[in-house]
Formats: structure tokens, C-alpha cells, sequence
């Protein structure tokens, strides 16, 4: 089952030739290109999203084949954090306390159940936690099974999440603004081997997602810990390390890592989750990761049968709906809930630079979204498979409000008017030049690891060329990149993408201004505009605001100024398709927009066991 985190991800961009320029359409055009192919990619697609079924029983057995563009950084689940596809890794290992089943719309056990407990004369609350008795640490060939307890929760909250020193993402997320303005931490308190209890210093309006959480082995990072401090804990589990020595109580084991070739997991035969006869998730016997940076190079994999699993890009679409009685599935889900978004360097670490005076007026970054064509992105990039992203929120979440919408929307008129109330002016060549004259140029950064940047980064610059603007485009390595946005904020602009704010309560180290991923300005130690101030006040409400009435007031206002401040622009929302073999069982197959695949219990077909 997915599991619904707020974690930071990198768009997949990369650098796009000079010379290259993408055929344009009108809007009449792209309509009737959406139009006619709609019908076709429905007949030709199975549409399948999880709506609450329970996992049949499967036969165990055979080997699951999938890739990733690149070598993990890391195996250590703290250091994994920041990298989306090497947490993808490490995760396999692990689980969460709870899940969310977002049919139902609430949280259900998985590592352990929960109780909330408020205390309304004191206006406080806690949540107990109360662990599975099957659950362990165990290594691979192993027969030694540790039991995961309190102390693994406890520890890895206060002592690795809790430590400045390793700033974890999930650092902020412990302290509380109270009604008076002071700051509070949630606390964490043992009652015994398996049960123990957040307390949260006032009511909480979602207190399981706010202590909801993966932990580590305490055994063994405490020990690093108390032998070499931050080092030796952030040393822990390297990728030259052996990783039969890494423990799991998640699904897998990873047994084996050959740098730039592939990773082997097998069964963890002690997973707690079991199917109606006895057999413990997942079925398949072993998996096998294949690193394979170049996805044309995927694709090949995946048509010679040789990977099970493929996401379509808009250019793969045609050719794979177009085969006559094909070995594989294409599943369809909706426009994904979240979006990359484009945002400008406010940090005043370069306040000496011109283009920080541009970046810090409200006028210009509205102008950038006006200069953002969403409908060329969507005909050229995404072949029509997407919608625009004009909304702050996606429609599962609680306090989405139709009517809360971008008003900077694609206009040449608009632009040009809003940059000359930041005093810039076209001169006699067509190069707009801010009040001291300078030419108003800067850097585009993107990540250097998928063909989709190409025409975006291309329409981005041809549109905003048309205004005067020059955009440099900068292709970086994904680990420079967040170097860059978290620690030396050299960067001007930027293309990366956040995960969709599902819960409006997400992302406590994003929207806050003192977040280590507020990403336009992080680490604030005050706020530095009215309106940051503002979007702290009513993050902080909100968040402890159990009335819904008095919250979606709240939230309301908060969606509203973000979109009126445009610290970031969204891009738009692509439709997903992934294509599986036919040689798996669909019966518990799901994709859809909101948890992805779902895939846990997947189990070949009975013929699919001659081949082994």
C-alpha cells in the first residue's frame, strides 16, 4: 500500500539543445487533438483505480523486474530521506507505523494501531502507538529475529529527527506555535516495550499525520551514535557497505548492489503481513533492480520482456496503444495530483545581484506566470496527455476550493503591464532592461536526467524571450542541485516539484518560513515579508483547527495568498500510463492518481511458472 508523505522529489528536467524548436499549435488544434485521441487511448487502456479491495490470496513465487535511472546515494534510511528515488531503495526495508487509506479517507495500522486521547480542559492531546507483536528485525540468511519496540520509535524521534545536527526534514515538524506565540515541542514518552504516546502540546486538527513516521534500528544507531556521533551515524550503511548486514522489517532484504548494474532483493519470509492462507507479502521470491539511466534504453528493456513494469512517456504513447494483440497492459490513471512549478531565488544571500531586486517583487514573479504557456507545454511535451495546474490544492484534499484559482495565467498584455510596474522597459533592440538599466537575463536550472525538460525548458525561453526576458538554461547532477537549494543557494531560478499537498497540513519544512525547504528563501529566522508572516499564522491555525468550518476560512486564505504571491508556479499535471506484461496476475493491480501502483500483491500468472 502507498503511503502518503509529503516527501521532497526533483522534477525529472534535463538540458535542451540551443538550436531546437518545437512545432507550435493553435488552441483550436490541441482541442481537437484532445478530442479525437480520448476515445481511442480509452479503448485502447484499462482504467483501474483502488477503490478499497482487499488483496486476493496469490501463488508465491518468480522474480519481479524493474529499473531506476540511477546508482543509489545512500542505504541509510536518514540520509535517504532527500532523494526521492534513493528512498524508493532503502524503503523496501521498512514501514510506516500507519497507512492511509484514502478511499476511506483514514488512517489504518500497519506498523502498530493508534489511539488518540484528547485532554479538552487542558487542550492538549497524545496519541498512543501500540506495535505489532510480529514485528522484527531480522538480516538476510539470518535466524536471529530482534523485536522492533518502543525504544526504536523513541530513539529515532528524539535522538536522529530530533538532532539539529543532521538536519532531518522531519526536524521541524516536533515544535508547535502556541496561542501565544511561543514554541512548543511535541514529545515522546515510553509506556512499555510496545505501546508509547506522542504528546502534542495543543490540539491537533490531524495528530496521526503529524505523528506518523518510518524509523531505523535503534540498536544499531545508537551505537554509532554513542561511538562517533553525527559522523558515524550519517556513515552508517554506505553504498560500499555489505548489504546483507543492513536489517529489514519491511517486505525485502537487499542482498546484493553491483554500482551502475542493478540491485537483487529478496522475501523477507518474517513480514508480518500475511494473506488468508499464512503466506507473508510479497509473492514474488526476488526482485531484481536494474540501474538504467537512458529511458529509451528502459523501453527496449521492457519491450524485450526483460523489465515488467514501464512508465510511458507522452512520446511512447502512440507506438504502445498501436500494437495488435500485445504481452502487456497499458493502465491510464488522471492527472496526478501534484505538479513541478518553476520558483525564483529570494534569498538575500545574493541581495547584491540584480536579479534578487526582480525575484522579491510580487509583480515580476507574477509576470513569469504569465509568461508560462501551459497549453504549448501540454500539446508539445505532453502530446495533450495533461491538464494545467492553476490550483494550490488538489481536489482530494479536504479544503480544496474550486473557486480559489491562479488569476497570472498565460498573457504576453498582462506581463509586459505587470513588469513595468517594476520599472522595466524594452529598448530600442527588444531587450527589457530593469530601472538601473540592467538587461533582465538569469539562469533556468533544471536536473540533467529526462527528455521532458527539453521542451519545457525550450517553451519557457522562447516565451519569455518574446517579452525581452533571456533565460540561461543549467543542466545540473540532481546532488548538486539540491546542494545548491539547500545549503549554498547559488541558484536564480529553478524547475524541481514537491509532493502533491494531499493533507493541508503537509509540508511543515516547505511553507513555514523557517523550513529547511522553504525553498525561495529557507531557514528564516524571522519572517521576511508580511505575507510569509501571514502563511506561518494560518499554516500554524490550521493545523490545530479540528473545527472544519473555522478551517477551511483558514485554509482558504492561505491557498489564496499563495497564489496571489506566486513564490512558485506550477506547471500542469500529466496523465500517467505504465505498462505492465501480461505475464502477472491483474488481480491485485491497481494505478491510479492518487497512490500510483499498487502493486504489493502482485503474483505471476499459473502458465507464467513453465519459464522459471
Amino acid at each position: 500500500m502507498k503511503v502518503l508523505f509529503g516527501l521532497f522529489s526533483a522534477a525529472a528536467l534535463c538540458l535542451f539543445p540551443g538550436c531546437y524548436r518545437p512545432v507550435e499549435y493553435t488552441l483550436a488544434e490541441i482541442e481537437a487533438m484532445q478530442t479525437d485521441g480520448s476515445d481511442y487511448i480509452e479503448a485502447r487502456t484499462s482504467y483501474k483505480p483502488w477503490r478499497g479491495e482487499n488483496p486476493v490470496d496469490g501463488i508465491p513465487g518468480g522474480v519481479l523486474y524493474e529499473s531506476i535511472t540511477n546508482d543509489p546515494k545512500t542505504f541509510n534510511l536518514l540520509v535517504a530521506e532527500r532523494d526521492a528515488e534513493t528512498l524508493g531503495v532503502v524503503s523496501h526495508m521498512y514501514d510506516p507505523l500507519l497507512d492511509y487509506d484514502y478511499v476511506r479517507h483514514e488512517f489504518i495500522p500497519r506498523c502498530a494501531s493508534a489511539e488518540i486521547i484528547p485532554d479538552e480542559e487542558a487542550g492538549t492531546l497524545s496519541v498512543v502507538y501500540t506495535l505489532r507483536e510480529d514485528l522484527y528485525w531480522s538480516f538476510f540468511g539470518k535466524e536471529e529475529k530482534i523485536p522492533v519496540t518502543s525504544d526504536d520509535v523513541i530513539f529515532w524521534y528524539n535522538e536522529i529527527e530530533g538532532d539539529p545536527a543532521f538536519h532531518s526534514s522531519a526536524y521541524n515538524s516536533r515544535f508547535v506555535e502556541m496561542e501565544d506565540g511561543t514554541t512548543a515541542e511535541i514529545t515522546v514518552e515510553k509506556i512499555d516495550d510496545k505501546r508509547f504516546a506522542f504528546h502534542l502540546p495543543r490540539m491537533d486538527a490531524n495528530a496521526l499525520l503529524s505523528t506518523n513516521r518510518i524509523f531505523g534500528p535503534a540498536f544499531i544507531f545508537r551505537e554509532a551514535k554513542e561511538r562517533g556521533g553525527t559522523r558515524a551515524v550519517l556513515d552508517l550503511f554506505s553504498v560500499a557497505s555489505d548489504p546483507r548486514q543492513i536489517p529489514s522489517m519491511g517486505m525485502w532484504f537487499l542482498v546484493e548492489y553491483t554500482p551502475g548494474q542493478r540491485l537483487v532483493y529478496r522475501r523477507n519470509p518474517d513480514y508480518w503481513n500475511k494473506d488468508g492462507n499464512g503466506f507473508p507479502a510479497p509473492y514474488p521470491e526476488e526482485k531484481t533492480v536494474q540501474i538504467v539511466p537512458d529511458q529509451n534504453t528502459q523501453f527496449l528493456l521492457f519491450k524485450q520482456g526483460r523489465q515488467d513494469f514501464y512508465s510511458l512517456r507522452p512520446e511512447d504513447v502512440d507506438e504502445m496503444l498501436s500494437q495488435d494483440n500485445p504481452d502487456y497492459t497499458v493502465f491510464r490513471a488522471d492527472g496526478s495530483l501534484g505538479a513541478t512549478f518553476w520558483t525564483f531565488n529570494q534569498n538575500p544571500i545574493n541581495q547584491e545581484k540584480p536579479f534578487y531586486r526582480w525575484f522579491t517583487q510580487k509583480e515580476f514573479r507574477q509576470a513569469m506566470s504569465c509568461l508560462l504557456n501551459r497549453d504549448r507545454i501540454i500539446s508539445q511535451t505532453f502530446r495533450g496527455l495533461a491538464d494545467p495546474k492553476y490550483d494550490f490544492f488538489p481536489e482530494p484534499n479536504l479544503f480544496y476550493n474550486p473557486d480559489i484559482t491562479l488569476q497570472y495565467r498565460f498573457d504576453h498584455e498582462a506581463a509586459a503591464a505587470l513588469l513595468a510596474e517594476c520599472g522595466m522597459q524594452k529598448d530600442a533592440a527588444g531587450i527589457l532592461r530593469d530601472a538601473e538599466g540592467n538587461a533582465v537575463e538569469f539562469d533556468l536550472t533544471i536536473t540533467a536526467d529526462s527528455s521532458v525538460a527539453t521542451d519545457i525548458a525550450s517553451i519557457i525561453a522562447d516565451e519569455c524571450a518574446k517579452a525581452g526576458i533571456r533565460i540561461r538554461i543549467r543542466a545540473l547532477d540532481f546532488q548538486k542541485m539540491i546542494e545548491q537549494l539547500t545549503s549554498t543557494y547559488d541558484w536564480q531560478s529553478v524547475i524541481v516539484g514537491l509532493g502533491a499537498n494531499y493533507w493541508p497540513s503537509q509540508g511543515s519544512n516547505v511553507w513555514p518560513s523557517d523550513g529547511n525547504l522553504h525553498v525561495w528563501y529557507p531557514l528564516q529566522k524571522t519572517p521576511a515579508t508580511e505575507w510569509e508572516a501571514r502563511i506561518d499564522f494560518l499554516y500554524n491555525e490550521g493545523c490545530f483547527t479540528p473545527d472544519e468550518e473555522k478551517a477551511k476560512a483558514i485554509w482558504d486564505e492561505y491557498q489564496t495568498i499563495l497564489l496571489e504571491q506566486c513564490p512558485l508556479i506550477y506547471l500542469v499535471r500529466p496523465q500517467s500510463f505504465l505498462a505492465v506484461h501480461n505475464r502477472w496476475d491483474f488481480s491485485n493491480v491497481y494505478f491510479d492518481h492518487v497512490g500510483g501502483l499498487r502493486s504489493e500483491h502482485i503474483f505471476l500468472q499459473e502458465a507464467a511458472f513453465a519459464s522459471f
